[in-house]
């Protein structure tokens, strides 16, 4: 098939899928009915709390959703070929993905803006609630780990092995990444002080910002004097996460990711001009494959399509983490209800564009022979099919991609980090408590944000100088098991009010069964590198880690199940 009619095969699905599974949705549920002010307006408190216009909202949700995620699954899972890759973007997408992340946004609106832990409190369970939020804790800590190292190491200068000098030349590229970042959030500030303290026309300001991000990249492609090692960044991010996650959303927050956005916007945009000009055939001549079989040898042993594909197509199908963004920031800068559609389901919608483009961009890769490194194949596929503009329009879109997917992770790092803080504080409240009831004792403490935010940035940033990558092989299954378990949320919830929530159950469980499968592979796994000796803390850690998230799997489930047929455990 040719990339070009694939992709708008798959566009035209995923447009029908918004305008009437979505809209369906909207009807099941009573999206809009309610004439009470979302928890934007209801509970404004000018840091969390704090309304904001749709497109704004809507580039935050998707820079913040989006980040690497739907370029490095598609990657990782193209050893199976692009037709089951293409197939569960498209059905993940509308079916899983999209109910999930919109569900978790309205049902949190419908909590006072709370995150999936308070709903499974209110809903389930108070040690369901402590469970789940101890669970999403740890994982978003996992997630702050791997960002602030990725961050840190895109930025991070070469060291001379032998003199222990910084290598200026072969460090460049890093500099200029890091300077355009820099950049990037002063141009943030100033737009959220222009548009919400002054009240300068959004229109004006996002042409000037859209000129200003031009600028930057500019400036930091050519002066970039700032050369660090990679574990200085590591200090420099914490502290920069640690600021950002206290710091009020209209100041850093919305403004970054809304411009942010118009970053992923030109990426959609350069890579979809891409594919219309090469319009290259999938597969053959060594491009992608259509499928190469259920079991895959990859290299590193046998790779079997189920559970591999469910767990490492996330970003781009279903993801856990979604629900941790819907319910954790964008419910709390909702401006009104019907919003939720176009920004949650729409924005998951998009995010699937982007994984297909994705795929069409592997198959250009390996055409021309890059074969190796997410980065190196998304960049250099889509810069590659400029090619017929000369060596110099390759080079530059080549680093202009690079740049844009650097940004990303930045984008979700910050979010990740004030997501951590909400469910470090949540996890101490009784249910239907907020952070302001609290007025005394330790607990008090305990809920402090700044408090929250210094725990939150120790542990992350600590687990990434020391060996996170140990442990991050959990880390697909345990996206999915969030997955899972904000549907079972939700699910219950609905049940509770008497609403439909017959189209939770399906891939509730699905994603459950993927998840405990993943996990018991994983247990097997290690437990035969463990037995074959000489193994390091590694596979204990894991297997170890895998069998409390199985038990917490089917703990959860037991209790949604309980809720769902009216038997809720007290």
């Amino acid at each position: 098939m040719n990339s070009l009619l694939l992709l708008i095969i798959c566009v035209a699905i995923l447009v029908v899928g918004y305008i009437f599974y979505g809209g369906w949705l909207c009807k099941q549920w009573g999206v809009g009915e309610s004439n009470k002010p979302t928890p934007a307006h209801e509970m404004e408190d000018g840091v969390d709390y704090v309304p904001a216009k749709a497109p704004v909202l809507m580039g935050h949700h998707f820079s913040s959703i989006a980040g690497a995620g739907p370029i490095t699954g598609p990657i990782g899972a193209a050893m199976f070929g692009w037709v089951p890759v293409v197939l569960w973007i498209l059905v993940g997408g509308i079916f899983f993905g999209g109910v999930h992340d919109f569900g978790a946004l309205f049902a949190s609106i419908r909590h006072k803006g709370q995150s999936i832990g308070e709903i499974i409190s209110t809903n389930m369970s108070k040690r369901a609630k402590l469970l789940f939020t101890i669970f999403a804790y740890l994982t978003l800590i996992l997630v702050v780990a791997a960002f602030a190292s990725i961050v840190a190491t895109t930025f991070g200068a070469t060291v001379d092995e032998a003199t222990g000098a910084i290598d200026v030349a072969a460090s460049a590229t890093n500099a200029s990444v890091a300077m355009v970042s820099l950049l990037f959030i002063l141009i943030a500030i100033v737009f959220g002080f222009m548009v919400y303290r002054r009240n300068a026309s959004m229109a004006v300001s996002t042409i000037l910002g859209v000129i200003a991000i031009a600028a930057c990249m500019a400036i930091g492609m050519n002066f970039h004097p700032i050369y660090l090692t990679t574990n200085t960044w590591m200090i420099v991010v914490g502290i920069y996460i640690a600021i950002a996650s206290v710091t009020p959303v209209w100041i850093l927050l919305q403004p970054r990711d809304y411009l942010s956005s118009f970053l992923l916007y030109a990426m959609l945009a350069v890579a979809l001009v891409g594919v219309i000009i090469s319009h290259a055939g999938m597969g053959g001549a060594d491009g992608l494959a259509a499928f190469n079989g259920f079991a895959v040898d990859n290299g590193n042993g046998t790779q079997y399509l189920f559970p591999v594909l469910f767990t490492t197509v996330a970003c781009g199908a279903i993801s856990g983490f979604h629900s941790l963004v819907s319910s954790g920031t964008t419910s709390k800068q909702l401006d009104k209800e019907t919003d939720a559609k176009p920004i949650a389901y729409g924005g998951m919608l998009l995010e699937c564009v982007l994984a297909v483009i994705t795929v069409c961009a592997i198959n250009y890769a390996y055409k021309n022979g890059i074969t190796a490194g997410a980065t190196a194949i998304f960049a250099g596929g889509i810069s590659q099919m400029y090619s017929g503009f000369g060596e110099g329009a390759v080079r530059v879109l080549n680093t202009l991609l690079v740049l844009t997917y650097s940004a990303f992770c930045l984008t979700s790092l910050d979010t990740a980090t004030r997501l951590a803080r909400f469910m470090f504080q949540e996890f101490f409240l009784e249910p239907g408590q907020t952070v302001d009831d609290v007025k005394e004792g330790w607990k008090k403490i305990a809920v402090n944000p700044y408090f929250a935010t210094i725990i939150t940035v120790i542990l992350g940033i600590a687990l990434g100088m020391t060996g996170y990558s140990k442990i991050w092989g959990l880390f697909g299954a345990a996206n999915q098991l969030l997955a899972g378990i904000g549907l079972l949320a939700v699910a219950t919830w609905l049940s509770n009010v008497g609403k439909n929530n017959k189209m939770f159950l399906f891939p509730m469980g699905f994603m459950i069964i993927v998840t405990i499968c993943s996990l018991c592979v994983t247990v097997k796994n290690q437990v035969g590198m463990i037995t074959a000796g000489g193994a390091d803390w590694g596979p204990y850690a894991q297997a170890i880690l895998a069998v409390l998230l199985i038990v917490l799997a089917v703990i959860l489930v037991i209790e949604g199940i309980q809720t769902l047929t009216k038997k809720k455990s007290a």
